[in-house]
């Protein structure tokens, strides 16, 4: 919790500055904040995410000013930008990687949070707004893979876009909308870069009302009991910063890694030629982080059915909440749903596999099995949902879980102290 505040203004003008716009106050309360003791090195994905969006709004903006929003000329600037403005082709390059980095830290983010419950009470609205912000980071990587306007640009926009039309009533207008007229034209490529510029600030508001949640509930930690006595929780610094620096720097040896050795690794060969309305593409396939939902699009032969499952594996996360009716969080002390998640972990890189094949290859058979990529997929999607809506509710209602210390202090010093039986623990808060 983040308790009354203890910051003190030192001089006349800091307690002028106080009673008016109280910016320091807020960072000193943020730096003492009481925090769990026993957080490892996933609670350091919470810094990492705030640097990449830094590094995706100031590269973004820098970008923005040699970029020409029009199909005649998009692929040319930003060809432009990696030849001949100065540093340029450091800053696209962050700018394309950064987006890769930021969904795979994301990605540990929110894995991290289903394994060890950080969705439960009363921890639901923090939940719910990372959710938002994940959904408004999808919206905002697709619109910035359009930018470019080479082949996969231009095909994926028109797939995209044209998956709105498929809406029933509503449809065909919202897709005119989108486009700006009947087909995928200068007034689409418009519209997109406009709401890509604007979209990572709304994904900056979200980031603060997500940390004013967090500061309010505070952390959850890797056993799930909350702070009962005050040697549960350490100061956020330095002890947290200090760690959180270290996560950050061995994360952006990472970046810096696919950046300066590999910085078109992650991207689609195909979008270094200029888009063509009358060359389509042998596969149009969307960027490695959509890959999975992609294959959840085509686990059903219908196109209106596709897009709603690929709409509730998204939806079906903000619920989640809800669905868990375990009164344990962490999977520490969940022997029987540890392998289901596990399980759900392995069928979600399976999905991004399925997604990243070729359509024709949906045919051929894998091994002697006679299983297909094509049925592996809707095997996959199959369990995908399975693990919200059936497992994760059945489980919280018959698994016997472990006995969990009565304490994080408890916890911490295991060697000298026994935990308590689970009767005499309050139930997961």
């Amino acid at each position: 919790m983040s308790g009354h505040s203890t910051y003190e203004p030192k001089g006349s003008i800091a307690r002028w500055m106080d009673q008016r716009l109280p910016v320091v106050r807020m960072g000193a309360d943020f730096m003492a904040m009481p925090t769990p003791r026993n957080l490892n090195y996933w609670w350091t994905f919470g810094g990492i995410l705030t640097l990449c969006l830094v590094i995706q709004i100031v590269t973004g903006v820098i970008l923005g000013m040699h970029y020409v929003a029009h199909v005649d000329h998009a692929f040319d600037s930003v060809q432009r930008i990696r030849r001949d403005v100065p540093y340029g082709w450091l800053m696209q390059s962050t700018h394309a990687v950064g987006a890769s980095m930021f969904f795979l830290a994301v990605y540990m983010h929110m894995f991290r949070g289903l394994y060890y419950g950080s969705y439960k009470a009363p921890r639901e609205i923090l939940w719910i707004i990372g959710c938002l912000i994940y959904l408004v980071m999808m919206a905002t990587a697709f619109l910035g893979y359009t930018l470019p306007w080479g082949q996969m640009s231009f095909w994926g926009a028109t797939v995209i876009t044209g998956f709105f039309g498929a809406v029933p009533i509503v449809g065909e207008g919202l897709q005119q909308w989108l486009l700006g007229g009947y087909a995928v034209e200068n007034a689409t490529l418009n519209r997109f870069y406009s709401l890509h510029y604007l979209l990572p600030f709304i994904i900056a508001a979200l980031v603060g009302l997500h940390v004013w949640a967090l500061h309010v509930t505070g952390s959850n930690n890797p056993i799930g009991v909350s702070e009962k006595v005050k040697t549960d929780t350490l100061p956020f610094h330095p002890y947290f910063t200090v760690k959180d620096m270290f996560a950050i720097v061995v994360f952006l040896m990472i970046f810096g890694f696919f950046l300066f050795y590999l910085p078109d690794a992650l991207g689609h060969a195909d979008n270094y030629i200029p888009a063509d309305p009358l060359n389509t593409p042998a596969h149009i396939v969307p960027e490695w982080y959509f890959l999975p939902f992609y294959a959840i699009l085509r686990a059903v032969p219908d196109k209106l059915a596709g897009i709603l499952l690929m709409l509730g594996a998204i939806l079906v996360l903000f619920v989640l909440p809800w669905l868990d009716t375990s009164r344990v969080r962490s999977m520490r002390f969940r022997p029987l749903a540890r392998p289901f998640f596990f399980l759900f972990l392995f069928f979600c890189f399976v999905l991004g596999w399925c997604g990243a094949g070729v359509p024709d290859d949906y045919a051929i058979k894998i091994g002697d099995g006679g299983l297909t990529f094509y049925r592996l997929g809707q095997i996959s999607t199959l369990y995908y949902f399975a693990y919200f809506l059936i497992i994760l509710p059945i489980l919280g209602l018959i698994e016997d879980p472990k006995e969990r210390p009565a304490s994080i202090t408890q916890s911490i010093l295991s060697e000298t102290s026994k935990p308590q039986p689970e009767t005499a623990l309050a139930p997961a808060e």
